[in-house]
């Protein structure tokens, strides 16, 4: 009878202390970005970002407003992921101005919190801005099969 206590609480140990990665990573992952605001734009922007993790490749794009409407080239990188963390690299150029961007992130369950910079160039000036946003993916059950 203890044994089977014993074995029976060493399985319930091992299932509660799965590693992250052995949940659902794989998905598209969907979600708000808001950057500070630029000297040449007419306020903080809050923007989609579409995040897409498959098989342990991460591609991500994210729309660039700096008026009224959005830029006509979205900003798009790549990523990596590492137990619960997230990061993410990538760019943007329009016209005379461009940016690198890096984000990081941490999951938690369904969804990860997002925060990072762009390093803009514009007419030779170098401009830093903060973002931060959320990314969630649908529930398990509406996840392809």
């Amino acid at each position: 009878m203890r044994a089977e206590a014993i074995g029976i609480m060493g399985a319930v140990l091992a299932i509660a202390s799965a590693p992250a990665s052995a949940q659902v990573r794989d998905a598209t992952y969907r979600g708000t970005m808001v950057c500070d605001k630029l000297p040449f734009s007419a306020g903080k922007s809050r923007e989609a970002i579409e995040v897409t993790i498959a098989g342990g490749a991460i591609r991500y794009s994210h729309v660039v407003r700096l008026r009224a409407t959005a830029a006509p080239i979205r900003e798009e990188g790549t990523g990596t992921l590492n137990g619960n963390s997230i990061n993410l690299q990538g760019g943007w150029k329009g016209g005379n101005r461009q940016f690198e961007a890096k984000y990081d992130g941490t999951f938690v369950r369904r969804h990860a919190s997002i925060r990072g910079a762009q390093t803009w160039t514009d007419g030779g000036k170098t401009i830093t801005r903060a973002c931060d946003g959320i990314i969630k993916r649908p529930l398990r059950a509406f996840l392809p099969r």
